[in-house]
C-alpha cells in the first residue's frame, strides 16, 4: 500500500484585534497608494476640456434658493453600515439630517454585515473615493458613523447558535457564539475600524472620529419588513427558534437580550483597543421598548419605527 504524504501543517492565522488592526491598516494602505494611482492617471494624458458649471448659482430659481435656505449644518459625517442607515422611509441617517440638521454622506448598504464592510473588494475604495470628494470640496468630516453586526448573527444561519430545546443544554450554543461575535465579527470590527482610520490619517495626518453604535433588545416576534410577505425581507430571528423547538416568545426575548449584550461588550471592547482612542461606543440599550408596547418602537424583528430611529438618532447626535 503506498503511503500517503502527509500534508504540512498550515501555521495557524492569529485571531487577536491587535493581528487584525495591522491587517486592516494594510488593505487601507494598499487601497490608498491605488487611488492615488488613479488620481495620477486622471491627470496625464488628458486635455482640458471647457464644459459649462454643472451647477451654477445663477441656474437655479431665487424661490428656490430661498426655499432651501437654511442655517449652516451641525456638521458633516460620512456613514459606513447597514439597514439601520440605509432603510426605505426612515433610518439613522434621515434622522439625523432632517432632526438634527447634519449633513450626511454614506456608503451604507442595507444588508452588509461587518464582514462585508472589511474584507469585500471595493468598500474600502468607496469610502476613499467619497473621502476624496469631500476634501476636494474643501470638506472634512467631523465624524465616522458605522453601524454592524445584525446581519452577522440574524437571517438564515440564526439557527446555528442555539441548541435544540430537546437537548436539556442552555438555549445558546456557547461555542457557536464565541466564534461568530467574539471572534469572527469582533476581528472584522477591528480590520474596519483601522482601515478606515489608516485611510483618514494618509490624507489628513490624524484620525476622524468614529463612532460604532451596538443594537437594543429585539424582540423575535416573526415580523419581517411590511409583515415579510412575499419577497419582502424578514422574519430573521423567530424562525430559527421555530425550527430548534422555542415556542415561548417571551423566554426566546431574554435570549435574544442575552445575545445582544454580549455582541454590545465586544464592540465595546474593540473600541478600547490600543490605538482607538478615536473610537466611541455609543450604547443603544434601553432607547426602544421592550413592554407590552414594543411595537410603537418596532417596525419588526430588527427594525425600528420612525418613533425609534428618533430616539436611536437622539442618542447618536447626543454621542456625536
Amino acid at each position: 500500500m503506498a503511503k500517503v504524504r502527509k500534508q504540512p501543517k498550515r501555521p495557524a492565522r492569529k485571531s487577536s484585534v491587535a493581528d487584525a488592526t495591522t491587517r486592516g491598516r494594510a488593505a487601507a494602505a494598499r487601497v490608498v497608494q491605488r487611488r492615488a494611482a488613479v488620481r495620477r492617471k486622471r491627470k496625464v494624458g488628458r486635455a482640458p476640456v471647457r464644459r459649462r458649471a454643472l451647477a451654477r448659482s445663477i441656474d437655479i430659481p431665487a424661490r428656490t434658493q430661498r426655499a432651501l435656505a437654511a442655517p449652516p449644518a451641525t456638521g458633516l459625517l460620512v456613514a459606513e453600515g447597514d439597514s439601520w442607515f440605509d432603510y426605505p422611509f426612515n433610518d439613522v441617517l434621515s434622522m439625523l439630517e432632517d432632526e438634527h440638521g447634519f449633513e450626511v454622506e454614506s456608503v451604507a448598504h442595507k444588508g452588509d454585515t461587518v464582514e462585508d464592510m472589511a474584507y469585500s473588494g471595493g468598500q474600502f475604495d468607496d469610502f476613499t473615493r467619497l473621502l476624496e470628494k469631500l476634501l476636494r470640496r474643501g470638506q472634512v468630516p467631523d465624524a465616522i458613523l458605522l453601524s454592524g453586526g445584525g446581519n452577522d448573527i440574524a437571517g438564515d444561519e440564526f439557527a446555528m447558535l442555539l441548541n435544540h430545546a430537546a437537548s436539556g443544554l442552555p438555549p445558546l450554543n456557547d461555542d457557536v457564539v464565541k466564534g461568530v461575535i467574539d471572534v469572527r465579527t469582533r476581528n472584522a470590527y477591528a480590520f474596519l475600524i483601522a482601515g478606515l482610520t489608516e485611510i483618514a490619517t494618509r490624507f489628513l495626518d490624524r484620525p476622524i472620529p468614529i463612532l460604532a453604535h451596538g443594537y437594543d433588545h429585539a424582540i423575535p416576534d416573526g415580523r419581517g419588513v411590511l409583515g415579510g410577505f412575499a419577497l419582502l425581507p424578514g422574519p430573521w430571528l423567530e424562525p430559527g427558534f421555530h425550527r430548534k423547538g422555542y415556542p415561548n416568545l417571551r423566554a426566546n426575548a431574554t435570549t435574544v437580550a442575552t445575545l445582544i449584550d454580549r455582541f454590545n461588550e465586544m464592540l465595546r471592547q474593540v473600541t478600547r483597543a490600543p490605538g482607538f482612542g478615536h473610537v466611541r461606543f455609543v450604547d443603544l440599550r434601553g432607547t426602544l421598548s421592550g413592554g407590552p408596547d414594543y411595537k410603537r418602537d418596532w417596525a419588526n424583528e430588527l427594525h425600528p419605527t420612525e418613533r425609534g430611529f428618533k430616539a436611536v438618532a437622539q442618542k447618536i447626535a447626543n454621542a456625536i
